[in-house]
């Protein structure tokens, strides 16, 4: 009986299903970017539980499937997180992206919320890192900006950037043609800058103070004789084993290199391939975002310095946020309890 007891009372436990509407009225930008940087360091100091990234594919739909989570110490949660790319969507006018988030209680590890965020969180979360790899990596003059990859963490990113650097001119290249006119049409209005087509990968990071690489590119974009001092370099779509986007040799320019997870990275991402190739050694990475952060680690020198940054996702990030959100969700009383 007290066992039936028990679980009658589980059962009773409101569940709060919180839609993506709602989801993006929560957090701000600037709020992501904050809870980015506490959840970086969180990570590199050990303060934080971070289990291994599931990978999933689906082939036969272009899909792939990544699976990740985390309790950083002292919250109110745990967050799973479950995010897709269905890459054959586009040709169906559907969007790639999508996902949620699972919410449990770290006290009694009840479910308490799911965030039918649809992907945004994933973007946003992605994009705020980027935001503050610039913030401590990039030179603080900013003249142009290169982002590869005309998709939504394109848009992201740019957007995320805004917030920490100034900029005149930004420069967009991606394979398709029509996304770089899309990504024109839509971002004319939402950043204080000149946009402008590039032909080639070389000629959008051609006179760029900042390099954004946000494809899904699995064979490399960036070449290393297109590297010049100065630069920053934020790499962002090589997420799992097989997607590349910089050639090795851009690691035989880079004077400083900085990984969102070291462990992470040199199994998957930039630094992975770097390694394999045998232009980086994991000693040769300068340390994590989250001790750069801190200010245990130089994320810059000087001016001249070539500074690369690889961002392969972090399940610490998705816990960050996505505790934010429910936690900002249940106090304005967003979504509904089921």
């Amino acid at each position: 009986m007290e066992r039936q007891r028990l679980y009658d009372e589980m059962n009773l436990m409101p569940v709060r299903l919180i839609q993506e509407t709602d989801i993006r009225k929560s957090v701000t930008l600037a709020e992501a970017i904050t809870a980015m940087e506490e959840a970086f360091v969180a990570y590199s100091y050990k303060k934080a539980n971070v289990p291994p990234v599931v990978h999933l594919d689906v082939p036969e739909r272009e899909g792939e499937v990544h699976i990740k989570g985390a309790y950083i110490h002292g919250a109110g949660e745990y967050v799973i997180k479950v995010a897709s790319g269905f890459f054959e969507n586009s040709r169906r006018g559907l969007p790639v992206g999508s996902g949620l988030m699972l919410v449990f209680s770290s006290e009694t590890g009840y479910p308490e919320g799911i965030l039918l965020d649809n992907g945004y969180l994933t973007e946003l979360r992605t994009a705020a890192a980027g935001a503050v790899a610039a913030k401590y990596m990039a030179n603080k003059n900013v003249e142009q900006v290169a982002i590869l990859g005309a998709g939504s963490q394109g848009r992201f990113q740019l957007e995320a950037l805004a917030a920490v650097r100034d900029f005149r001119r930004v420069k967009i290249y991606d394979h398709r043609t029509i996304n770089i006119t899309n990504y024109l049409n839509d971002m004319n209005d939402r950043v204080k800058a000149i946009l402008q087509p590039a032909n080639t990968v070389s000629d959008a990071i051609d006179g760029s103070s900042i390099i954004i690489t946000a494809t899904t590119a699995r064979k490399p974009l960036v070449r290393g004789e297109w590297i010049h001092p100065g630069m920053h370099i934020t790499a962002v779509g090589s997420d799992d084993p097989e997607k590349q986007e910089l050639d090795a040799d851009v690691f035989g320019r880079v004077d400083r290199v900085i990984a969102d997870s070291i462990s992470q990275c040199v199994r998957l991402g930039e630094i992975h391939h770097a390694i394999e190739h045998q232009t980086l050694r994991e000693a040769d990475i300068d340390g994590e975002l989250g001790q750069v952060i801190a200010g245990d680690v130089l994320g810059r020198q000087n001016e001249e310095e070539i500074t690369l940054c690889d961002l392969t996702g972090v399940g610490v990030q998705d816990a960050a946020i996505a505790g934010l959100v429910f936690r900002k969700a249940k106090a304005d009383d967003l979504g509904k309890e089921v």
